[in-house]
């Protein structure tokens, strides 16, 4: 099974308790995408592992996930640490302007008139706004802020964000 093309929503941390229950930290933005029937996959060692979740309680920060067929503390114990996926079906539909990380990490970034300024690397989540990571040919990094005036097109299909460079970016 391929997971190249699904969406990481968590990360197995531990298990909880010795009824095949584990404890996850989501990557998600809606903790609440998890539900009873969802169908997940599981990113083992030995290959990805269709799972279905069969509870779900909240706990802190925290989502206790409890799968069909997996039913003791012996089961769960080796996906310890392993990430959890769902498919794009499965994803959470975005509003216009939203896109998936992974979707834009690797875009070209080019400013107006066509110049590149590097490779999308990542994307972190501030309390104002994003902030996109670029990576330059020179190794270095550029911080640009996910706002209007800086983010002027993205266009995943073409893989390029188009930007404009304020003062002192650079």
């Amino acid at each position: 099974m391929d997971l190249s093309d699904m969406l990481r929503v968590g990360i197995v941390i531990n298990t909880h308790g010795i009824r095949g229950e584990v404890k996850l930290w989501p990557t998600t933005d809606d903790v609440n995408r998890f539900h009873k029937g969802l169908v997940l996959y599981l990113d083992a060692k030995e290959g990805a592992k269709q799972v279905t979740v069969s509870s779900v309680k909240f706990f802190k920060n925290l989502v206790i996930l409890k799968f069909e067929g997996i039913d003791s503390i012996n089961d769960i114990e080796r996906y310890k640490g392993c990430d959890l996926y769902v498919s794009r079906e499965d994803a959470i539909p975005l509003a216009e302007g939203e896109y998936y990380v992974c979707d834009l990490v690797g875009c070209d970034v080019v400013e107006e008139d066509g110049t590149r300024v590097g490779t999308l690397t990542d994307v972190m989540t501030t309390g104002a706004n994003d902030v996109y990571v670029v990576t330059t040919d020179a190794k270095k990094e550029v911080l640009l802020p996910v706002i209007p005036d800086c983010i002027k097109k993205v266009d995943i299909a073409a893989k390029t964000v188009t930007v404009y460079l304020m003062p002192g970016l650079m």
